[in-house]
């Protein structure tokens, strides 16, 4: 939207305009090989594969907030604390949510006139969905609990309706969004589904570290992780189910890396790993992260 409006703003160093700085496709380049005199040849990403235009997106989307789209809103997996701002919501049964759901991204898609939509899930984290069989093991048991008004997330159901639309589902929350019965639905309808946490701030810089020493041949022997939070997200955190939920991403975001190193890790063996998230109103929308790595 920035680059689209073309954005400018002043500062104490002079005015500064919008850009795409730290896009991997519009900023990033690809090494192509050598050329005749044997020099590397660098071209931009975005010159590789046929893509979309950043300034050509179009953005709609849903909100328990009644500044935006009616959005679907199931208590048992949202922090009780989340109530007052919960006013905006899709009412009905579980298909009728469902409906309502496709109903919207058709309505987008034609009104747009787009060629093709994809749905990010951006919300604040719900706490872990249970996967039950004969519930969310298998499409055909997914599809049968919403039809039924059984329990089911409402991340699942969003994915759910992407799938059925034919849209492509990016996960962006901490949760187990994606369930067996909703990668299968994926599978069977040629979907492309995935994600399960941005992980973006503290977490990005976490993976790089301990890429870093693990690569190094240096044993990271525990993670300690503080974030101090002082807006909504910080109070949805502040909820023990969701805060589980970010503790199991964030503790598992290491685990690539130490399978990777037979010989620093034996089988099974991991780094302990603590996350502490802390509600801190002083600090608004500010996140204030620490991360202590040791290694040997």
């Amino acid at each position: 939207m920035a680059n689209r409006l073309r954005l400018t703003w002043p500062t104490r160093n002079g005015r500064k305009e919008a850009n795409y700085y730290g896009s991997l496709t519009q900023e990033g380049t690809v090494n192509l090989g050598l050329d005749g005199n044997c020099r590397e040849v660098f071209v931009p990403f975005s010159t590789l594969l046929p893509m979309v235009a950043p300034n050509d997106l179009v953005f709609d989307g849903w909100d328990i907030s009644s500044l935006n789209l009616a959005e679907v809103y199931i208590p048992e997996f949202i922090a009780a604390n989340q109530t007052v701002s919960a006013d905006n919501l899709i009412p009905g049964t579980r298909t009728q949510q469902l409906e309502q759901i496709l109903k919207d991204i058709r309505d987008f898609r034609s009104s747009a006139g787009l060629d093709k939509v994809i749905v990010l899930w951006t919300a604040n984290m719900e706490r872990f969905c249970e996967v039950v069989p004969g519930r969310n093991d298998t499409a055909e048991n997914l599809l049968r609990t919403i039809q039924l008004g059984l329990e089911v997330s409402p991340s699942t159901l969003f994915v759910v309706a992407s799938i059925l639309e034919g849209c492509a589902f990016l996960n962006g929350s901490p949760q187990n969004t994606l369930v067996p019965g909703a990668l299968e639905l994926a599978f069977q309808r040629h979907v492309f589904v995935g994600g399960d946490d941005f992980k973006s701030d503290q977490t990005k810089v976490k993976s790089v570290l301990v890429d870093f020493l693990i690569g190094s041949g240096l044993k990271t022997m525990f993670i300690l992780s503080y974030n101090h939070l002082g807006n909504n997200n910080g109070q949805n955190l502040s909820a023990p189910l969701q805060f589980r939920s970010k503790e199991v991403t964030k503790s598992s975001v290491v685990d690539d890396m130490v399978q990777s190193n037979s010989v620093l890790y034996v089988p099974g063996e991991e780094p302990d790993h603590c996350v502490v998230i802390s509600m801190c109103p002083t600090w608004g929308t500010a996140t204030v992260p620490w991360t202590s790595t040791p290694q040997s």
